[in-house]
């Protein structure tokens, strides 16, 4: 036996030993190189010449339960004891993969379960502009912390993009399809993101309603604005896209832009119904004026005079519920919007306005 330093020391036979470590060790036999163990291997080398030993170690321990569980939080979002579970599943042995597919195929099936059928009325509304396309989603959960998880507004915002790179459908988009058909960036179907949502969120998550609008012209230019903003994200509680037409040659595009943000920004907050009095169905027209002659019917004025001050009313019924009507809350002096369009040399073609209804 003896005993090796940093400095070296002789042996009973005077050899001088140097190694990098403070180490006790059994000298080996010249016929045995190497000695090696299961947690580490131990190796000490013989140099013949100068009759010097180094020792040299390695590790390759296998990660921990708790780092696994913790691992697969971070890809998951589900939650610890979930996750604990899925580890130990003795078809997933501790293999991330598998638990990640096990979670996928059980939690979130177990989790959907358990929260359908509640009542989802808070959410986040996400908007993307894609060239001559825009899309603009809603998506609702059961509560406002939820809402305003990242996971939760990843999750809308993967939607938007989503659909506005598609070139299949366009309008009010058929959601179902949609999902089971779409990716997001990562190349993930959106179907499989919204069960990841809803097992890490643990809430009652619903894809409410998915548009999109495609530019009528290569005059035109799309414009969207977002109301009420959650912390590090894209998406709000209301959210609005406008189609704007250059219809003369001094418009540019960039004056169209700007007045097409604008101009979304009057409709979240005017909350128009429709475009323009000719947009507005025949049913609710004949049922407005129907409503103003009642109140008419008693009062013994001539029919001309009854006449002018239904369509004094009707002018008004429009202001309240057509965009082109309506008083441009944005614009200095606020002109009415079809008037503040055609003063730039622009005419509005479409809207659509989502927002989060309690």
């Amino acid at each position: 036996m003896m005993f090796l330093s940093r400095i070296g020391l002789r042996s009973c036979s005077g050899a001088r030993i140097a190694t990098s470590n403070t180490r006790c060790a059994s000298v080996l036999p010249s016929t045995t190189p190497s000695v090696s163990t299961s947690a580490a291997s131990t190796q000490l080398h013989r140099n013949d010449n100068h009759n010097h030993y180094t020792q040299s170690f390695s590790t390759a321990a296998k990660p921990s339960t708790a780092q696994l569980v913790k691992q697969l939080r971070e890809l998951t979002g589900a939650p610890m004891m979930e996750c604990k579970k899925a580890l130990s599943t003795p078809e997933v042995d501790h293999d991330l993969e598998k638990a990640q597919e096990w979670l996928r195929k059980y939690g979130s099936a177990k989790a959907s379960s358990k929260v359908a059928g509640r009542e989802a009325l808070e959410g986040l509304v996400g908007v993307k502009i894609e060239g001559d396309r825009a899309s603009i989603v809603k998506v609702a959960s059961e509560t406002d912390f939820a809402s305003r998880a990242e996971t939760f507004s990843t999750f809308v915002q993967d939607i938007a993009d989503a659909a506005a790179s598609s070139t299949d459908a366009t309008g009010d988009v058929d959601i179902n399809a949609f999902m089971t058909s779409s990716k997001n960036s990562k190349g993930k179907l959106l179907s499989e993101s919204l069960n990841d949502a809803i097992l890490a969120i643990r809430e009652n998550i619903q894809v409410d309603s998915l548009f999109i609008l495609k530019a009528s012209s290569d005059k035109s230019v799309l414009a969207g604005y977002v109301h009420g903003r959650a912390p590090n994200s894209t998406c709000g509680s209301a959210a609005a896209v406008v189609e704007v037409e250059v219809v003369t040659s001094d418009a540019g595009s960039g004056k169209a832009e700007e007045a097409a943000k604008k101009l979304a920004m009057h409709v979240v907050a005017a909350k128009p119904t429709y475009l323009n009095p000719a947009s507005v169905p025949e049913d609710v027209v004949n049922k407005e004026k129907e409503i103003l002659l009642e109140k008419m019917s008693g009062t013994n004025k001539p029919p001309e005079i009854v006449e002018k001050i239904i369509d004094g009313q009707m002018r008004k019924f429009y202001e309240g519920i057509c965009l082109t009507e309506q008083s441009h809350m944005v614009e200095e002096g606020n002109p009415k919007v079809s008037k503040a369009m055609k003063s730039l040399g622009l005419e509005v073609k479409n809207y659509i306005l989502v927002g989060m209804t309690k």
